[in-house]
C-alpha cells in the first residue's frame, strides 16, 4: 500500500467514524445550519479531491466526468436535505461509499502493477569487472561488447554473452516463466535479467547495455500499455458520449417530468415537494451513470493480462495485440530455430564405391553405425548393407570439413564439428566458395568440391541422390573431379514442437502451416513427425510473404493468422501477419522488432498458452461490459421511476465495480491454462 492509499484510507476511517458520531450521538440539532456545517465536514474530508477534480474540468472545459457526476449529485443531495428533511447523511455516504469503491480499485491496480515490476526488476544497475586492482563496479551502459565481466552467486546478468569460464545454474523465471534452473557452462549463451545461482562465471558480452534482452523487455512492457486494443478505444469512446448524454437525461428528468405534470393538472400536493421529488430522482440517475466499473475494469483487465502473460516468458506488446491474438485460427511456422532447434549435426555419411559401381554381393537394405554416424554406400545408398570402412568414412569427412574451414555457415560448422581434428597438419588452400553452389578448395594437392548437386556438375561429375527416407541437408563432396560421395545433416526437432502442434489444435486453431527454404524431404520430414497440416519447402523469404497473403485472402472474417519465425529474413513476413511471433531468446533483433509478441525462452509450446491467456482475458472484458451496461441499465431504469433512492444507487455503483475489478484481477492468474 502506497502513500496516497495510506492516507485515502484515513480518509474513509475517519468520515466513517464521524457519521456514526453525528449519527448516534444527540448533539446536533435536527435542522438548521449547524447539523449542516456538522455533516459538511466529513463530506470535505471524504471528498474534497473529487470536487477539486470537477472544478478542473469545468475549467479546462473537459467537465463530462464521473467527478462531475459525483460533485452534483452530492451537493444535490446536499441542498434537498437542507430544504426538505435535514438527513445529510445519504449525501456524505454516497461519497464515502464511491471512495471505498475508488480505494478497492487503487489497490487492485496496484496489485496488477506490483506483478508488472516483479518482472520489470530484472535489470541490474551495475556490472563487474575484474581489474588489476580487483573487481570493479561499473556502469553496464560503458560496458563495450566483448568486455569480460563477473556474475557472482546471486547476482543478476546485467548484458547478454557467452560463457567463458564457470560453470553454474541459472534462474531464468522472471523471463521465462520456467521454475527449473538452467545450467549452463563455457560456450553457452546467457542472456541478461537471469539470476546466478551457484558458482561465479566469467561472461564475454555479446551485445551493449541497452540492445541487451533485460533492456529490450523493459521497453516492450513500458510500451505496451500505449497500444490499445479495439475494446478500450469503444470504451473510451462510449464514456466521453455516454457522460454528457447522461446529465442531459438528468436534467430533463429532473424538469420535464414536473413541468408536465403540473401543467396537466395531476401533481399531487404541493410544488415544492413534486419538483423536490423529480430532482431526488435525477440525482440519482446521475449517482447511478458513473461509468466508473467500465472506465476502470476494461483497461485494468488487458493489463492483468499482459503481466500474467509476462510472467509466463510471453511478452506481448500491446493490448491491441492481446485482443488480436485471441482470434487466431491458423498457425505459420518458419521451421528452423522455430520448430527445430537451428544447431545442425551430422546424421549420416554414405561414401561412394571406389570403383564407383554395383556393390558385388547385390546386398541391400544395409546401413550401420560407424563413428556415431549413420554410414551406408552413396550408389544407391539403401541398397547395400555392406559396412564402410571406418577409414573411408574418417576421410570424407576430414575433406568436407577443410573445404569448410573458413566458414561460419551452421553447416560448416557441423561439418568442422563432426569431423573434430581440425588442427592436423593438413595444406588446405586456394579456397574458393561459389555463390549458390558450395566451396572449391585445395587440399594436400587434391581439388575438392563440396556442396549441392550443381557444384557436382561443375566439378565434373555427377551426384548421386540419397534414397534415405526423411534425409535432412546433403553436402556432395567430390575429389579431383571424382564423386567421393555426401553427408547428411539434420537439424533437430524441438523437445516440446510436435506437443506444441498438438496443443494448437486443442486451443481452436483450425491449421497449422510450415514455411521453410529447405529442401521438401526434410520438410516433409520434420512436418509429418510433428503433424502440421501444410508444409511449403523450397521457400525463398519473398515466396513466404507471398504464402501468407495467400493464407491472409483464404480466412474467414474475424478470424487471424498468427506467423512465428525466429531470423532476419524473417522480419518481413512476420511484419505481414496479422500477429507476428518472434523467438526472444536466440531470434534476431530484426526478428523480434518486427514481431507483435515475443517468446522470451524460444518454445512453441507457450503459443498455444499465449493464446488460451489472450482468449480468458477478452472473455473477462466482454464480461464486465455485459454485467456493467446490464446492471447500469436497470439501475437507471428504476432511479427514473423513483423506486431505487440514493442508497440502492451507491450500492449499485460501487457494487459493481468491486465485481468488475475483482474479476478483471483473474486476467493476472495464467499458470495452470
Amino acid at each position: 500500500m502506497n502513500r496516497k492509499q495510506k492516507r485515502n484510507l484515513i480518509r474513509i476511517l475517519v468520515t466513517a467514524a464521524l457519521l456514526i458520531a453525528l449519527h448516534f450521538l444527540p448533539i446536533v440539532p435536527e435542522t438548521g445550519w449547524i447539523r449542516l456545517v456538522c455533516y459538511v465536514v466529513p463530506y470535505i474530508i471524504i471528498g474534497y479531491d473529487i470536487l477539486r477534480n470537477a472544478v478542473k474540468g469545468i475549467i479546462n472545459r473537459q467537465p463530462f466526468d464521473e467527478s462531475l457526476l459525483m460533485a452534483i449529485a452530492t451537493v444535490g443531495a446536499f441542498v434537498l436535505a437542507f430544504l426538505r428533511t435535514g438527513d445529510y447523511l445519504e449525501a456524505v455516504a454516497v461519497m464515502l461509499f464511491y471512495q471505498v469503491g475508488e480505494w478497492f480499485q487503487a489497490m487492485a491496480v496496484g496489485k496488477s502493477r506490483r506483478n508488472i515490476s516483479e518482472l520489470m526488476d530484472i535489470r541490474p544497475d551495475v556490472a563487474y569487472i575484474e581489474t588489476e586492482d580487483g573487481v570493479e563496479e561499473v556502469d553496464p551502459d560503458d560496458v563495450e561488447i566483448g568486455t569480460i565481466i563477473l556474475v557472482r552467486p546471486g547476482e543478476k546478468v546485467p548484458i547478454d554473452g557467452v560463457v567463458v569460464e564457470g560453470e553454474s545454474r541459472l534462474n531464468t523465471a522472471a523471463l521465462t516463466g520456467e521454475s527449473v534452473p538452467r545450467a549452463v557452462r563455457v560456450g553457452d549463451e546467457i542472456i541478461s535479467g537471469s539470476v546466478n545461482e551457484s558458482s561465479p562465471l566469467r561472461i564475454e558480452t555479446t551485445k551493449e547495455f541497452g540492445e541487451s534482452t533485460a533492456s529490450k523487455i523493459l521497453e516492450l512492457v513500458e510500451n505496451a500499455s500505449s497500444r490499445k486494443s479495439q475494446s478500450e478505444k469503444f470504451i473510451s469512446k462510449f464514456a466521453r458520449v455516454y457522460t454528457p448524454v447522461v446529465v442531459l437525461l438528468a436534467l430533463a428528468l429532473a424538469i420535464i417530468p414536473p413541468v408536465v405534470l403540473t401543467l396537466a393538472g395531476r401533481a399531487a400536493g404541493p410544488a415544492s415537494e413534486l419538483w423536490g421529488d423529480w430532482i431526488y430522482r435525477a440525482l440519482t440517475f446521475l449517482v447511478m451513470s458513473c461509468p466508473c466499473a467500465l472506465v476502470i475494469s476494461i483497461p485494468l483487465s488487458f493489463f492483468a493480462g499482459l503481466g500474467g502473460a509476462s510472467r509466463e516468458g510471453v511478452l506481448i506488446k500491446g493490448s491491441n495485440y492481446l485482443e488480436t491474438l485471441s482470434n487466431v485460427k491458423t498457425v505459420v511456422f518458419d521451421k528452423t530455430g522455430t520448430l527445430t532447434k537451428g544447431v545442425f549435426e551430422v546424421s549420416m555419411v554414405h561414401p561412394a564405391h571406389e570403383d564407383g559401381g554395383d556393390d558385388p554381393e547385390g546386398h541391400s537394405d544395409g546401413h550401420s553405425e560407424e563413428d556415431g554416424h549413420h554410414v551406408c554406400h552413396a550408389h544407391g545408398c539403401a541398397d547395400h548393407d555392406e559396412i564402410a570402412d571406418e577409414a573411408i568414412i574418417h576421410e570424407l569427412l576430414h575433406m568436407a570439413a577443410h573445404a569448410e574451414r573458413y566458414s561460419n555457415h551452421p553447416i560448416a560448422a557441423s561439418l568442422k564439428k563432426a569431423y573434430g581434428d581440425e588442427s592436423d597438419e593438413c595444406e588446405v588452400g586456394d579456397i574458393e566458395e561459389v555463390a549458390g553452389h558450395g566451396v572449391r578448395a585445395r587440399i594436400n594437392g587434391s581439388t575438392v568440391c563440396a556442396g549441392n548437386a550443381k557444384m557436382m556438375t561443375l566439378a565434373g561429375c555427377e551426384a548421386r541422390p540419397c534414397e534415405m527416407s526423411g534425409a535432412g541437408t546433403i553436402i556432395h563432396v567430390a575429389i579431383d573431379g571424382r564423386y567421393a560421395g555426401h553427408i547428411v545433416i539434420s537439424d533437430i526437432i524441438k523437445e516440446h514442437s510436435a506437443e506444441a502442434i498438438q496443443d494448437l489444435h486443442r486451443s481452436g486453431v483450425k491449421k497449422t502451416v510450415m514455411l521453410t527454404g529447405d529442401a521438401r524431404g526434410a520438410a516433409e520430414e520434420v512436418g509429418g513427425k510433428l503433424g502440421v497440416d501444410v508444409i511449403h519447402a523450397e521457400l525463398l523469404p519473398a515466396d513466404k510473404v507471398t504464402k501468407v497473403e495467400e493464407l491472409l485472402e483464404q480466412a474467414q472474417p474475424g478470424e487471424k493468422l498468427a506467423f512465428v519465425g525466429d531470423g532476419i529474413n524473417d522480419a518481413p513476413v512476420l511484419s505481414r501477419a496479422d500477429i507476428g511471433i518472434a523467438m526472444g531468446a536466440m531470434g534476431s533483433d530484426a526478428a523480434i522488432e518486427s514481431a507483435d509478441v515475443v517468446l522470451m525462452d524460444d518454445d512453441p509450446i507457450k503459443i498455444g498458452k499465449a493464446i488460451r491467456i489472450s482468449r480468458k482475458c477478452m472473455r473477462i472484458v466482454k464480461e464486465n461490459i455485459t454485467i456493467a451496461i446490464a446492471v447500469k441499465v436497470v439501475c437507471l431504469i428504476l432511479g427514473a421511476l423513483g423506486i431505487a433512492n440514493m442508497w440502492f444507487a451507491i450500492f449499485a455503483d460501487v457494487g459493481v465495480m468491486i465485481i468488475a475489478v475483482l474479476n478483471a484481477i483473474r486476467a493476472l492468474f495464467v499458470r495452470k491454462l
